[in-house]
C-alpha cells in the first residue's frame, strides 16, 4: 500500500506476520478483522497488557504462570522426584495434554545449535544441575525432539547430569524423526513415555 496514511495498518501486519503462524496474507486478514470489528482492538488491547503485566516465568523450570514458582512445581501431589527436561513451554503444555506424566518440569529454552551460534550456556543448562544438587531427584528424563540439534542436547545433557549420579532416560523413539514434541498427540507421548530408554 502506497498510502501514507496506511502506515500504521502496514506496520501491524509486519508485526502480526512476524508471529509464528502468520504469514504476510493471514496477517492481512487478521488486521482486518480488528479494523472491522473496533471492539475487539481494545480487548486485544487489554489482554495483551494483562498478559504483559500478569503473567511470567517460573524461576524454578522456567514454565509460564501466573505465580512463582507455578503451579506444577508447588503441587505436592506431583512426583517431585522426577523432572522432565523439554525444549520449550509448548513442548511442557504437550506433555500436560498426554495427562500421563506426573512429575515436574524443566524448561531449557531451546537447544544447542552451532549454525545458530547457541551453546550449554546460552540455556537453562546450570539451572537444572543447581536443581539436581539442591533436591532429592531419582530421574531425568530427557524429553527433546528427535532432531540433530536435540539429540546433541540430550548428549550433552546426559554426560553432565551421570557425573551428578542421576538416572537418565529419553522418551522411546517411537517419535518420528525430526519431530517435535508440541506436535505429537496425547497417545504418541504416552507410549514414548511409557517406553523411554536408560541413557
Amino acid at each position: 500500500m502506497s498510502d501514507t496514511k496506511m502506515q500504521p495498518f502496514d506496520q501491524l501486519v509486519r508485526e502480526l506476520s512476524s508471529l509464528p503462524g502468520f504469514g504476510k496474507r493471514s496477517a492481512q486478514r487478521a488486521a482486518l478483522s480488528l479494523l472491522k470489528n473496533r471492539s475487539k482492538i481494545n480487548k486485544l488491547i487489554h489482554n495483551l497488557k494483562e498478559v504483559d503485566d500478569k503473567v511470567e516465568e517460573c524461576q524454578t523450570c522456567g514454565n509460564l504462570s501466573l505465580s512463582n514458582p507455578c503451579h506444577l512445581c508447588t503441587n505436592q501431589e506431583r512426583n517431585q522426584s522426577v523432572i522432565c527436561v523439554v525444549e520449550g513451554v509448548d513442548d511442557l503444555w504437550a506433555m500436560e495434554r498426554s495427562e500421563f506424566f506426573d512429575g515436574v518440569y524443566h524448561v531449557l529454552g531451546g537447544v544447542v545449535s552451532a549454525i545458530d551460534g547457541i551453546g550449554p550456556d546460552d540455556l537453562r543448562f546450570k539451572e537444572l544441575l543447581q536443581r539436581i544438587e539442591n533436591t532429592n531427584i531419582s530421574e531425568v528424563i530427557l524429553a527433546l525432539g528427535a532432531s540433530v540439534d536435540g539429540s546433541t542436547t540430550g548428549h550433552l545433557l546426559a554426560r553432565r547430569l551421570k557425573e551428578k549420579g542421576v538416572k537418565v532416560t529419553t522418551l522411546a523413539r517411537g517419535m518420528p524423526m525430526g519431530s517435535e514434541v508440541d506436535y505429537l498427540d496425547a497417545g504418541t507421548l504416552t507410549l514414548a513415555l511409557n517406553g523411554r530408554m536408560e541413557i
